[in-house]
């Protein structure tokens, strides 16, 4: 029982270790990459206290309750973050499904620069027939084997890439308006367009920002940066506007909140669901990581992650209609928070 308690030691210390971390507001790769996997710490954390009072409960010393304390006090905390992504959170959008109403069906799929299966990703196409459609991650290679899209969608922004940061932007509706901006990085594109729908223009952001790892940018620096760039002008647009793509962040990440309170954006998964879309190959690691918000002016009526087309993500979908704007689900932003997002957008200069 000597071993199954050192494990139990190390486990819990490991995981309390990596709590802490994602607790330092530092930009280096060591600290925020802990955002992502809340729900796994939460599970082996609880899994942690449940076998350690099974076994031990009549043999505990000081450190036992020391750590068992502390890991009361990081499920109460993961559970404060991971909560409003649950059916007990509140929703930020109200659902409208009335059939008489003109839908806007959204695809987005980072389809993973290597994958050579283009047919899984035309055939969820044509099941799912989006009115708008973001791929990212989309090379030269990509470019042509969709060419067959434009007979169906004669709107169109591509902008292929061979450093995985390439995106192929489909549409149904007129593009009024677009631009291709390198916000950060000159490799590095982001989309901005606008859309004709129901005798409106929508406001369109697609991002693709790079993530903190080793492999890719040390920091999240650039990527919050990028985010927040969109946050502070999806902020003073009047109309109906959406911030979609991979953002390199999951839902529950003290930058994804800080963007939605910085661009008073709304996340329809807020309520709902986790609605994982990386990573598809591994069940164990797997978290929000491809968005869709939007303003006030719309209504959900259905949002899913859709089967598996060979990529490293699953693609995520989203039904919305127009109705009268309303703000109330947003995030209210704080001075600090306004100063906070400030200095990140500052800081890549």
């Amino acid at each position: 029982m000597i071993i199954l308690r050192i494990v139990i030691y190390i486990i819990t210390v490991a995981h309390l270790i990596s709590i802490g971390l994602a607790l330092i507001k530092k930009d280096f790769w060591v600290f925020r990459i802990f955002d992502y996997p809340r729900m796994q710490k939460f599970v082996i954390l609880a899994s942690v206290m449940i076998v350690f009072f099974i076994f031990f409960r009549n043999d505990f010393i000081w450190i036992d309750w020391l750590l068992m304390c502390l890991v009361f006090i990081s499920l109460v905390y993961l559970a404060y973050l991971i909560l409003p992504f649950t059916i007990v959170g509140k929703k930020m959008i109200s659902e409208n499904k009335d059939p008489l109403l003109k839908k806007l069906q959204i695809v987005v799929a980072n389809v993973y620069q290597e994958n050579k299966d283009h047919k899984k990703l035309l055939q969820l196409i044509e099941l799912r027939k989006p009115d708008v459609l973001l791929l990212v991650e989309t090379d030269h290679n990509w470019q042509k084997s969709l060419q067959i899209l434009k007979q169906t969608y004669p709107y169109y922004i591509e902008v292929p890439k061979d450093n995985t940061y390439g995106m192929l932007f489909y549409s149904r509706f007129k593009i009024l308006h677009h631009q291709i901006k390198y916000l950060v990085d000159p490799e590095i594109p982001s989309i901005e367009a606008d859309i004709e729908f129901d005798d409106q223009t929508i406001k369109l952001f697609a991002l693709h920002p790079t993530p903190p790892s080793p492999t890719e940018n040390l920091y999240s620096t650039d990527r919050d940066a990028e985010i927040l760039m969109v946050a502070k002008k999806a902020k003073h647009i009047k109309g109906p506007c959406m911030v979609i793509g991979d953002l390199n962040d999951v839902a529950w990440s003290y930058t994804t909140e800080l963007f939605l309170k910085t661009s008073g954006l709304l996340d329809p998964r807020r309520g709902r669901g986790w609605y994982n879309t990386y990573n598809a190959k591994y069940v164990v690691f797997r978290w929000p990581l491809d968005h869709l918000f939007v303003s006030g002016h719309f209504r959900l009526v259905d949002i899913k992650v859709e089967k598996h087309i060979g990529s490293d993500h699953f693609p995520i979908s989203m039904s919305v209609v127009l109705s009268e704007k309303d703000d109330s689900g947003k995030l209210k932003l704080t001075l600090n928070d306004e100063e906070t997002a400030n200095e990140k957008i500052a800081q890549p200069d």
